[in-house]
């Protein structure tokens, strides 16, 4: 086989007419600046992202790769992101992105009717508010849908008239709202809990809202799942993965799991599906749905009655040390 000249089953185009098409990937990454950010996406997770922008839209993301590291010994931090995070510019752009306020359409038109009556936006709300037959109609439309676009000075005039008629007449402590979840924005949780906060009313927990709290955590240390650097899971002998998937949940810590085999962890997964984070498991073991309450009772007091053998243990043996010293 000679290799002399143009390989035959290879065509090499060098008319530059006709690789034109190239031009498109070239502008697909092109960008003017690169800014610092992360994402909102309820995990808590922070991962730090380079967003590259051109005409101030972004155009791609790249997970960045300069954390400092925590101390010697330790696994790095990066790689840190999901999927959820580098497909976050699509929700900025996305055509169901809710930009506007959206209101019952029962009880818009019965608050435009209202205000074409009132002069005072609190008295309007009244006059529905008190009139039962009214009420009904707005209420009875709930969970069929039917919202409609409003505009913000009158989404803000009907929700400050409601909460002044209430104060008004019950009291402030009867209101009571949520905001949204720290993790999504701080901005917009400070606003509606500060708004809460200053009017007296009750500034209830977003787990009251999602209905996703771990019931345990927040009772037992009287925080709200605060709970250590995950970074620490490589220094644990046995992970016990209870009611999570680290994968899915944790996604940029969930690397710390896995890396803590290499420093000798165990890791027992109890789950009622073999699910993504029991690859990495030592021991899986199936909990039927619906018992995971249970299971989890049953398993804090083998490991707490462990505990308790191995102290007593411990001080069983250095009494007979000492005793023998």
């Amino acid at each position: 086989m000679t290799t002399d000249g143009p390989l035959t089953w290879i065509k090499d185009e060098t008319d530059p007419q006709l690789r034109s098409w190239e031009e498109f990937y070239r502008n697909r990454w092109q960008h003017d600046k690169v800014v610092r950010s992360t994402h909102g996406v309820n995990c808590t997770g922070g991962c730090t992202w380079q967003i590259y922008v051109k005409d101030g839209i972004v155009t791609w993301e790249m997970q960045g790769l300069d954390y400092p590291s925590l101390e010697s010994g330790l696994p790095p931090y990066e790689p840190r992101g999901c999927q959820r995070g580098i497909s976050f510019s699509w929700y900025l752009y996305s055509p169901l992105r809710v930009k506007h306020p959206y209101v019952r359409g029962a009880l818009l038109d019965l608050w435009r009717t209202a205000r074409a009556e009132h002069t005072d936006p609190v008295d309007a709300w009244k006059s529905l508010v008190e009139d039962p037959e009214k009420r009904a109609r707005w209420q009875k439309a709930r969970g069929k849908g039917g919202f409609r676009r409003l505009d913000w000075d009158a989404a803000v005039e009907l929700a400050a008239a409601s909460c002044i008629y209430t104060i008004q007449k019950y009291g402030p402590d009867r209101i009571a709202g949520f905001s949204p979840i720290p993790a999504m924005s701080m901005i917009s949780y400070a606003a509606g809990a500060r708004m809460l906060q200053l009017m007296g009313g009750v500034s209830l927990s977003f787990y009251d809202w999602y209905s996703d709290l771990p019931p345990a955590s927040p009772e037992v240390w009287g925080e709200q799942t605060d709970v250590h650097e995950s970074a620490d899971w490589y220094n644990a002998k046995l992970l016990a993965v209870v009611g999570s998937n680290l994968n899915m949940t944790r996604t940029p810590d969930c690397h710390f799991a896995a890396e803590a085999r290499h420093n000798g962890s165990k890791m027992w997964v109890f789950a009622p599906d073999f699910n993504q984070v029991a690859k990495y498991a030592d021991e899986y073991i199936p909990i039927n749905a619906g018992r995971t309450a249970r299971g989890g009772w049953r398993l804090a007091t083998c490991f707490s009655r462990s505990a308790t053998t191995s102290r007593r243990s411990r001080i069983s043996w250095t009494t007979q040390r000492s005793t023998r010293t």
